[in-house]
């Protein structure tokens, strides 16, 4: 209620009506659906004509809309399926069935648990294997990750960190694809920066490039995330 979201709103107004920004080149990210539309709304209300032009999107679906465009370049089809929270679980359990593992020991959720944190610091499920060597549960975890992959790279499917993962990674692997979005985006303005985690920062770099211009609000006493990931030293080092 600080208003936060309302400068955020009014720099976009301001570029496109004193600065002549051409709004396609203009990206706005918030982190849920409601909050997106929510900022969307209060967009098209301020600078009318040509808001449509403006990409308000969250992380996971600004990264789907690249990612079906370019994501067989990563050996995917474009089509691939998003799983939920359930399908995971779902495929969790198969996995776990496979490598005989004890879910009472080795309980879904504490392993997806594991499995995210880990794809948040971008590590493979074959660094992770070597990073677990002498610990036997970390081991029998990097042998569920590495079964968790393969079914999903089998069955065409990405999870919630896959989207953003696979974007960073098509980035990082094919400058040409990265190129097209960093021209494609010269301002790129980020709402709840205090909720950002390191793989989303990883994207923003990329996107913002040298050239860019990059602007975040945020408040750290505000920060609600930290259980799945978000880094509060972001924004203090910002």
């Amino acid at each position: 209620g600080s208003g936060k979201t309302r400068v955020l709103t009014h720099r976009i107004a301001y570029l496109i009506e004193e600065k002549q920004v051409n709004p396609w080149n203009i990206l706005a990210i918030t982190f849920t659906n409601k909050a997106a539309s929510e900022m969307r709304e209060r967009v098209d209300k301020i600078v009318g004509m040509g808001a449509e032009s403006i990409w308000v999107s969250t992380f996971h679906s600004m990264c789907v809309r690249i990612l079906r465009r370019y994501i067989d370049r990563l050996g995917y089809d474009t089509n691939f399926t998003i799983y939920d929270t359930d399908d995971q679980k779902t495929l969790m359990k198969d996995v776990c069935r496979f490598l005989q593992l004890d879910t009472k020991v080795y309980k879904e959720r504490t392993l997806l648990g594991a499995i995210s944190s880990a794809k948040n610091e971008m590590i493979s499920p074959e660094e992770f294997q070597i990073q677990a060597e002498g610990d036997f549960t970390k081991k029998k975890i990097a042998e569920a990750y590495i079964e968790y992959e393969k079914e999903m790279r089998a069955n065409n499917a990405l999870d919630f960190d896959d989207l953003i993962l696979k974007t960073v990674t098509l980035f990082s692997d094919f400058p040409s694809v990265l190129e097209k979005w960093q021209r494609r985006f010269e301002y790129v303005l980020v709402d709840e920066f205090q909720d950002i985690d390191n793989l989303q920062y990883q994207l923003i770099r990329f996107l913002v490039g040298k050239n860019a211009s990059l602007y975040v609000v945020g408040d750290p006493d505000q920060t609600i995330y930290t259980w799945r990931g978000a880094n509060v030293d972001i924004i203090m080092h910002f």
